[in-house]
């Protein structure tokens, strides 16, 4: 039986997506902040590529053990903002979006290196490999992407979402976070609950690749 969420001779290539992963999408929350006049994430340290600046390591390791997981909160003071709800809309979006880019950049690097013949001389187990980290890379991406836009507290489609709502209802929310947080993640770690909410929405991985290619057949 194996203990991890993944397969266990697979897990340096993961955990090692995972911090470039997390520590691109935090950065990209802290570099917009910081570019809005909000330096509250600079000061701590936080406008930066190094994992160690981001890492939650209980959240790390759950993500490894249960294939759902998350790094420290980027803080952001909306209130510093010239135009506090739109540029709070655009740092939150920052983070899902930097991984969508994430997924999209590694994609065209393959499809130029092809393009070069780079691999034409290369093993067939390097080219597995290569195969396997690209299929994860994407994988892992699109997930963080499309995970993190759900509606719910405090991913950042909440955070999203909470700019268009009245102060009544933030306040309900804050008041039952508890409750709604609890409830989430009994259906992220219940496999059945899971099935039926989160996974069609990680299914929705397919068809972004796919229009990824499309787009990128236009240009190879």
């Amino acid at each position: 039986m194996n203990f991890f969420w993944f397969p266990i001779e697979h897990l340096p290539v993961i955990i090692l997506i995972m911090l470039i992963a997390f520590s691109v999408h935090e950065f990209a929350h802290a570099w917009t902040a910081w570019k809005f006049g909000d330096d509250t994430a600079y000061r701590e340290g936080r406008v930066t590529l190094n994992p160690i600046a981001h890492l939650d390591w209980i959240g790390m390791l759950f993500l490894v053990i249960a294939g759902f997981g998350w790094a420290k909160p980027v803080p952001v003071r909306r209130s510093r903002f010239k135009n506090p709800r739109l540029m709070n809309i655009i740092v939150t979006a920052a983070g899902p979006i930097s991984n969508l880019l994430l997924a999209f950049i590694l994609l065209f690097l393959f499809y130029l290196l092809r393009t070069l013949n780079v691999f034409d001389h290369a093993s067939l187990d390097l080219m597995s490999n290569i195969m396997i980290f690209i299929n994860y890379w994407i994988s892992i991406n699109l997930a963080l992407f499309l995970f993190n836009l759900i509606p719910v507290p405090p991913l950042d489609g909440y955070r999203i979402v909470e700019e268009f709502l009245s102060v009544k209802t933030r306040i309900l929310i804050q008041e039952k976070s508890q409750w709604i947080t609890f409830a989430f993640l009994l259906i992220v770690f219940v496999p059945p609950l899971r099935d039926m909410t989160i996974g069609p929405l990680m299914r929705l991985r397919q068809p972004i690749i796919e229009g990824m290619v499309a787009i990128l057949n236009v240009f190879f």
